[in-house]
Parts: structure tokens; sequence; C-alpha cells
């Protein structure tokens, strides 16, 4: 550590709220690892919807209050340093790690099951319960930051990290396998456009719900076909027709995924974009035997898993646009117009 300047640059998130909470500083100290942790120097970190969501307390379940408005439904300790898509390289180690690790290029899984030293009970998210990439060097436990060995760009390798252990998680956690019906919906965004590619790479046939201006660019990632998000979902697909939906939207049509499942299907969710709030009607769930999957903690496979299809080749990023790491607000103004295909990455 001795080598390595003492502060940083990043952004504090420092409040619930608008952009006026992201505190682009200078002067934050540089982390010092733990004896089980690596500190990774950031070259790159991905976008997502939670960055957005927990600046604005939208995870909060109460209206008044924003102690429940973090991943895990507790209060974060502020400031923090979110960013939860790294990729960079290994600066130094703690104690209890082998130093031929440093210089490691890596990327970082953000489901954490280890953090500040201890095996965790509930596990945390980067960039939520503990620092994450939006600043120049992060911790995290050595376990957790996994070498790559590829021919990508470092932005490219930190549209992965998130968004497509989410997408692998849902499939993972649904089951899908080869010549399953697969219906994704959001799936011009980073989860989904991942899990169209995943899905298809498991060999199942893949309808992606999108707008017809994406509908080109998704059937190059390889969706076998696509539905405009404003046309009658049963009606273009037929009821009884699909083996599993994975559902990053859910609001005012959700009830219309149930249907289209057919009897044992499977429904995983990890996004509520159009609105959290549903309408169930249970006799569909219990008439039709479906089975219902929440997913947010990772599968302990899933991560390294992923990893091996990005070594393999077997999945390839949709970069939409990049931004400098000061241009963070820019970036998010950008993400919430909804208008790109793929990540939205910060070069650090």
């Amino acid at each position: 550590m001795t080598d390595l300047p003492t502060t940083m640059r990043g952004v504090w998130l420092t409040g619930h709220g608008d952009l006026d909470k992201l505190d682009i500083r200078d002067d934050i100290p540089v982390p010092v690892p733990g004896p089980g942790d690596v500190l990774v120097r950031v070259a790159a970190a991905g976008v997502n919807n939670t960055d957005i969501n927990t600046r604005t307390a939208w995870y909060s379940k109460h209206d008044s209050s924003s102690e429940d408005a973090s991943w895990a439904g507790t209060p974060l300790h502020l400031p923090r340093i979110q960013g939860a898509d790294v990729c960079g390289h290994i600066a130094a180690v703690g104690s209890s790690v082998n130093t031929d690790r440093i210089g490691e290029r890596v990327i970082i899984e953000p489901c954490l099951r280890e953090a500040n030293g201890r095996m965790l009970e509930n596990p945390w998210y980067l960039g939520s319960e503990c620092d994450g990439g939006f600043a120049e060097f992060t911790v995290v436990a050595a376990r957790h930051a996994y070498k790559i060995d590829s021919d990508l760009s470092d932005i490219e390798l930190a549209s992965f990290p998130c968004s497509y252990s989410t997408a692998e998680n849902l499939l993972t956690r649904a089951n899908v396998r080869a010549g399953d019906r697969v219906l994704v919906t959001g799936a011009s965004g980073g989860v989904g456009s991942a899990a169209v590619q995943l899905a298809k790479a498991r060999g199942a046939y893949v309808m992606a719900v999108t707008t017809p201006v994406k509908s080109d660019t998704l059937k190059k990632l390889g969706a076998d076909d696509t539905i405009a998000r404003h046309k009658d979902l049963a009606a273009e697909v037929g009821a009884n027709s699909v083996d599993v939906v994975i559902d990053l939207v859910a609001g005012d049509q959700w009830p219309l995924y149930l249907e289209v499942l057919r009897p044992k299907g499977r429904y995983a969710v990890a996004g509520a974009i159009a609105g959290p709030l549903v309408d169930l009607d249970v006799r569909t769930l219990y008439l039709k035997d479906l089975s219902l999957f929440g997913c947010t903690v990772l599968e302990p496979e899933v991560f390294s898993n992923l990893i091996g299809r990005i070594e393999q080749d077997f999945i390839k990023p949709i970069i939409a646009r990049t931004f400098a790491l000061e241009e963070i607000c820019e970036a998010q103004l950008f993400f919430l117009k909804k208008q790109h295909v793929g990540k939205i990455v910060l070069k650090i």
C-alpha cells in the first residue's frame, strides 16, 4: 500500500433524493484491504437500475421513511460509494491473500457472501451495503474478485457482472433448458439483453418483449421473435404457450405473463420497472401449477458459470454509451430515458 495514493476520485451518495445527492469528490480515502481482501484499481463501472433505485429510495415500502430503502431493506451507511459492476486490476492484497494476485485483471461478483472479514448471514450487494465501483479503488473479499482471461476491453467487461449474473441467475432458478419457449420482458435493457443471449446459449426459443425500433438489434443478439410491448401479449404469443417468463417489468401487464405460461410453467422476476404492485388471480397460480421465483441472491455456481461463458465467447457485451466518472449525473439521466439497448458504462 505504500506506493498507492491515500485519496482518490469518486462519487459519494450522500442521501436519498435527486441527482444533487451524488457528490463528485477527489479527496475520498483509499480503502485499506483487510486480511482476506483485495484492493481493486477500478478501470470501468457499469450503471444499473439498482444505483438509481437506491438513490431515490425506490426500494422503500414506506412512503414516509427511507429506513428500508436499500437493496437489503436496511438503512444505508452514508456516504456510500455505489457501483455494482466493476472491472479492474488488483493493486494490493490483505495479509492472508497470495501476493501473486497483484496485477490480476478481475471482475467483481456483486452479490457478496463475505465482507468486512466475516461471512454474511444475509448477502450484501456491492455499492449498497458496502462501497462499490464509482471510485478509483474499491475493496472486496478475495473470493469475490474473479480473474478474467479475455480480449474484451475493460469497458466491455464492466458491462457483465450485475446484469449478466442477474440474467444467469434468473435462468438458473427457472431451470431453463434446451427446447424451452422463453419470454423475456424488458429485453432491451442490460439484464434483458443478457437474458436473451444466455437463454439462447442454453438452446431455448427466445421471445423478446421490446419496442419495434429495437427489434432488429435483439434478433441479432439471438431472439427468435420479438413482441411489441404495447401489443396484446396473449393474442401475440398465445395462452398456455410459454415454458418460462423472465420478467423485469411487472406493471399492468403482469397477469398476462401468467396467462401465457403453460401448466407447470415457471416465472422468474428480478425487476419491476413498470410498477411493483400487480394483480394476481390466485386461481391461475394454483390451477396451472405454476412456479414463481423471486431472484436477487445469486446461486453459488452462477458467477463462475458466467466467467466461463465470457471466456469462451458464448456471450458478447452490448455497450450503449460510455461516460466519464464525473459525468455520472448525465449517465443516469441518459439511462432513465430508456432509449438505449445494452449497458451504460463509466470509464474510471
